[in-house]
Order: C-alpha cells, then structure tokens, then sequence
C-alpha cells in the first residue's frame, strides 16, 4: 500500500537534545561512556541460548493483566540507557513520535498506535515484569544463531560472547539458509521481541507491517546499514518499507516539544479499542 505524506512532512533535525548527532556512539560524554558500557554487556550476554530462554519464559505472559494505555502511563518509570539520544522519560518519546507520524500520514491510524505502543516492551525492566538488566531490554538489536556482522555498533565486545567460537553459529548463514524468512531467525532479546509476542499473542489486529515494525524497529543493523538481507524474505523486504518510514519518526522526534497527553488521549484510547482487547496478558 503505497501512501502519499502529507505536504508539510516532518523534517529530520541534525543534532539531539544533548547538541550532538543522532545516533553517535562515539561523541565524548558521560553518556556515551554508560552506553558503550551497556553494548559490552549486551554483547557479551546475548548469546543463542540465553534468546531460547527468555523466549520459553517470557511467551507464558502470566505476569500482568493490564490495558495498553495502563502500559503506557507505566512506561512513564523507564529510561532508557542505551540511548544518546534521550534522557526523558518514554511516554514523551511515545507520544511525539506518534503525533509526527499522525500529522504526515493521517489516514494511516495503525501507523499512529504502532508509534505509540512500539516501546512499550521495556517495561520488562520494571519488577513486575521480571526487573530484567538494561542489556537484556534495550539498545539494538541482532539475529543470534550466525555470525555477528561488522556493521553491529561496538562490535569488538562480540570477543567475550560464547556463540563468537561456536563454528554452528559463526558463519554468515549459521543455522539459518538464504531467504529463511526473519520470523525464523533468533534476534537478541529485549523490548521489540516481548511487545510482538505480547501484541500476537493477545490477538491485535494490527496489519503485519506494524508487528513488524514493533519487532524489528530496533534492528539498526539490517534497516540502517542492510546487514543480514540475505535471511529476508518478500514478505519482509514489504515490510521493511514501512520500518524505514517509521524510523525516521522514532529517531529523531526525540526533542524536548512537550505533548499534552490529556489533548490527544481520547484519539489513542479509540485506536487501542480497534486493534486490541480491554485487557492483555503481559
């Protein structure tokens, strides 16, 4: 489905709410320091086995009855440390990214709720959920199973993780074959995985573009720097169009714009009630 933005589209600024450019994992700051430290971590522990686990696990969802908009407002405890980008707290983040992508795609209401829910998986760092490390919630996300490409940020931690000597694993299609599909292939653990699951299992009638989106919206390896297409199949390279057009909204409307959550509340409870039931199991 081809769609036409609207005539005033959203401009991407150049540089973050810390003065630095987006998505920079080298400029010197304090912050830069934690999140190189969170990828060390992340890509020491992420291993193929640890994925299974927390899949088996966490696919149970008997841990919270709630709304999506209960989620929501539960988000407002999270920050995220593996972000340079943002240090506010996420509804922020949720609600101006979808406001951006309601005011250039307006017709495209699953667009608006998949901007708003897309995060809100990392309340797995909260207790209720499991009180799960940083590492293991956030940052990007990668296919375990096959060689960890170059193009993954701080990829020389990769040393330390088990699976880096595993000659099942290390090779560019591991355990996988060409066009396999990404719903067949293991990606590291955290947020986007969890909210699919929540989101699938739970009976959304979101469109596939928009679990896709809520899965693979933090793998920048693929739709940043096209690593690992050769596991893509046709459904996904549909798909992936949508992650590009969404992404550049879930970049770069981190900005300190404050939103009136009270104003557009009653346009996303009405877009929750279309695509999901009262309560999920989380």
């Amino acid at each position: 489905m081809a769609v036409t933005p609207a005539s005033d589209e959203f401009i991407a600024p150049e540089i973050n709410s810390f003065g630095q450019s987006f998505r920079d994992y080298n400029a010197e700051s304090e912050r830069q320091k934690s999140v190189e430290e969170f990828y060390r971590l992340n890509h020491i522990n992420q291993t193929y086995d640890f994925v299974k686990k927390m899949r088996e696990e966490y696919s149970k969802l008997n841990r919270v009855e709630m709304s999506i908009w209960e989620c929501c407002e539960l988000l407002n405890e999270v920050v995220d440390d593996s972000d340079p980008d943002l240090d506010e707290p996420q509804i922020e983040h949720l609600l101006q990214t979808a406001e951006a992508v309601r005011k250039d795609y307006p017709n495209e209401d699953w667009l608006h709720l998949t901007a708003l829910i897309h995060d809100l998986g990392k309340v797995l760092l909260l207790p209720k959920f499991g009180g799960l490390p940083q590492w293991a919630v956030v940052g990007d996300t990668h296919p375990l199973g096959c060689a960890f490409d170059e193009a993954i940020v701080h990829h020389k931690y990769f040393k330390e993780n088990p699976d880096h000597n595993n000659p099942s694993y290390n090779s560019k299609y591991g355990i996988y074959s060409h066009g396999c599909g990404l719903e067949n292939v293991m990606m590291s653990w955290g947020h986007d995985d969890y909210m699919y699951l929540v989101a699938k299992e739970n009976g959304s009638t979101l469109p596939q573009a928009g679990l896709f989106i809520i899965r693979y919206h933090s793998f920048y390896p693929l739709h940043k720097s096209g690593a690992y297409e050769h596991l893509m199949n046709k459904e996904d390279e549909e798909n992936l169009k949508w992650l590009q057009i969404f992404n550049k909204y879930d970049l770069y409307s981190k900005s300190k714009v404050r939103i009136d959550v009270e104003k557009v509340k009653p346009y996303y409870l009405s877009l929750i009630d279309k695509y999901f039931p009262e309560k999920l199991r989380w």
